[in-house]
């Protein structure tokens, strides 16, 4: 396992956090036959409902975490930030029959899906950066953007058992979280949330 993945990330609003306890992480189309919050841009959805993963599933019948959450999807929601949690996930989940990764946003025109045990694949150093911005050079911004959300997909769920811990960006998050029924440990981390 490269050193930089210790753990994987979700990015929930807490309200939802009761049914995740309960069902685990969703894939879009199982969540959607529940009452939640979607803290998700529709445009992108739909491009996603487009996808089909060579050999597996169709991308709305995975989970999805990514392998750092301070990425361009949480920087779309900063006025979101404090009803967001980021979920911890167990790498155990790569074990999952499956499971599969990608080097980049999933519904990218140029992405490539891979088995979990191809990581020395992906550019590592590219997803765990803390910025992608290239102020000179618009091909590398898009390019390391889409690379900022390489992703983990899991058939249908991520069972609650996966669930290692969560981030916050403050105190009040924290208190909001644990009041949900959130049982594992809570980090504040405002790094993690552009504070």
């Amino acid at each position: 396992m490269p050193i930089q993945v210790t753990e994987l990330h979700n990015i929930m609003p807490i309200a939802n956090i009761p049914s995740v306890m309960a069902h685990g992480i969703l894939c879009h189309e199982a969540a959607a036959r529940l009452e939640h919050y979607d803290v998700s841009m529709q445009t992108i959805q739909d491009r996603r409902d487009k996808v089909q993963v060579p050999g597996g599933l169709k991308l709305h019948r995975y989970a999805n975490l990514y392998f750092h959450a301070r990425n361009p999807m949480l920087y779309k929601r900063l006025d979101h930030i404090t009803t967001l949690c980021i979920i911890r996930v167990s790498t155990d989940v790569f074990n999952i029959a499956g499971a599969v990764i990608t080097d980049q946003n999933a519904s990218s025109d140029y992405v490539r899906f891979l088995s979990p045990k191809a990581l020395n694949q992906l550019q590592l150093d590219q997803i765990y950066a803390e910025d992608w911005r290239h102020p000179n050079d618009p091909i590398a911004y898009y390019r390391h953007k889409s690379q900022k959300c390489a992703e983990v997909l899991i058939p249908h769920q991520i069972p609650p058992n996966y669930i290692i811990g969560a981030y916050v960006v403050n105190q009040s998050a924290q208190t909001t979280l644990q009041n949900s029924g959130f049982t594992q440990p809570i980090t504040i981390n405002s790094t993690l949330f552009f504070r």
